[in-house]
């Protein structure tokens, strides 16, 4: 079981960089409407609506291209373990308050009518990101990446 723990981490790797790669690039040639979404959250003050819908698409592309490439892995997971904890809080807290929003979690978002939500569906995907960045963090030995790992580290976990 130990020896299939470094393609586990490929694996969840690569499925976390692709998530967070693809979501970010389907943010960013839309401007307007990644401000729709963040806007839609009713948290941040409108001064930092633009900054943060301009700075989180290009935030998960730089963290899904580290995991993709396989660099920087432990951080680049506890960087998308963050994300995902920022994403459940704003997601939890838009459905505790009742508030009627896509999530905006794969481009578009804002207001949408009444039972259009998609809460649950989104809980579960971002608990269960949650938990495999949070496992790639704590076992980031993984083949196939550029950062490279010492066959000491690889033996650790055989």
């Amino acid at each position: 079981m130990t020896s299939l723990r470094p393609w586990a981490a490929t694996g969840a790797r690569l499925l976390l960089g692709a998530v967070l790669v693809v979501a970010g690039a389907l943010k960013l040639p839309d401007p307007a409407a990644a401000e729709r979404a963040v806007r839609a959250y009713r948290l941040l003050p409108e001064a930092l609506v633009g900054p943060t819908a301009f700075g989180l698409p290009v935030l998960e592309i730089a963290v899904g291209l580290a995991l993709l490439a396989g660099v920087f892995v432990r951080t680049a997971a506890l960087a998308a373990a963050a994300l995902m904890v920022v994403f459940l809080l704003g997601v939890g807290s838009a459905w505790a308050r009742g508030l009627q929003i896509d999530c905006g979690c794969f481009g578009g978002g804002g207001e949408v009518a009444a039972g259009e939500t998609g809460y649950p569906g989104e809980v579960a995907r971002d608990a269960a990101l949650l938990l495999v960045a949070l496992a790639l963090a704590r076992w980031p030995a993984s083949r196939l990446a550029l950062g490279g790992h010492s066959e000491r580290e690889f033996a650790d976990v055989r």
